[in-house]
Parts: C-alpha cells; structure tokens; sequence
C-alpha cells in the first residue's frame, strides 16, 4: 500500500513540483514592464501586460531553485526540473499567444489552456531525462492541477495578487 501512495501520489508531486513553483512565482513577482514590451502582432498583442519580464525570470529561476533543492535527494531532478520549468514557462507564453491571436482578452479564462498549457510543456520538456510519473500518477496529476489551478488562482485573487479568480 505504501509503494502505490509512493507511486501515485507522492513521487508525482515532488517530480512536478518545479513547474509548480515555476508557474506560480510569476503572480508573485511578476511586476514591471511586459515580456512583449507592447508589440502587436497581426493586430494583437503577442501576449499581453500580464505577462511580464520580471515575471518570466522569477519564474524560471524559481523553478530551477526547486529543482535544485530536490536533486540534493533525487539526482536526476536536476535536469528534469530545469527542463520543467522552462517548459512551463514556453506552454504559458504559447497559451497567451495563442488567446490573444484568438481574440480571447486577457484575463478572460480559456477552458484548458489555462489549467494545463504549462503542465502539458513541463512534461513534453523533462521527458528526455526520463523518470516520469507512471500513467496512473500522471492521470493524479491531471486531476490535481485541475484543482490546484482553481484553489490558487482563488487565492491569489483574495491576496489581490490577481484581478481574476480564474
């Protein structure tokens, strides 16, 4: 019973933490001058005020921190959290881009691309450092950051972190 707690829920969290803390910290740090510095593209903005330079860097140093901490006691998490985090940060961007292209306003919420870019990107990026979750931690995973996503954009919005709850 253990090892299934340890496989399905356990070893999934710490191995996603990076690209947790990676996409997190930006709501807290990310003040100042946007990432696109204004410039439209076919009309739009490429990915909006929200998101910002400062924010991109804490963010990806942020995750890469936590990878750091965790390959103190898992090695290989070294790589695969860097990886993590900067593919959180490209499903992000890549989401932003592709809202504002779709004419979506920002802050405006988009069903899964909200919840799931950045964790869809964290994976594909650590993948060739292996050690991923088995498919039933990741299936966990899916569900977690699901609720997660929600709980925190909640709070967030409360501690006026966020103009939307989504």
């Amino acid at each position: 019973m253990a090892d299934l707690i340890y496989s399905v829920v356990l070893y999934p969290i710490i191995y996603i933490w990076p690209a947790y803390v990676a996409n997190g910290a930006p709501v807290i740090f990310g003040r100042g001058p946007a990432l696109d510095l204004g410039r439209m593209f076919r009309g739009k903005p490429v990915f909006g005020k929200h998101k910002t330079i400062i924010g991109l860097i804490a963010g990806i140093l942020s995750g890469m921190v936590m990878a750091a901490v965790e390959s103190a006691f898992l090695p290989y998490m070294l790589l695969a959290g860097i990886a993590m985090a900067l593919g959180t940060h490209f499903g992000d961007l890549l989401g932003s881009f592709l809202k504002r292209q779709l004419g979506f306003k920002e802050g405006r919420p988009f069903l899964l691309f909200d919840q799931y870019f950045f964790f869809i990107f964290a994976l594909l990026f650590a993948l060739p450092f292996g050690h991923m979750p088995s498919i039933y931690g990741l299936v966990f995973l899916v569900m977690l950051t699901g609720v997660l996503h929600k709980l925190t954009n909640m709070g967030a919005h409360k501690a006026k972190l966020k103009d939307v709850p989504w």
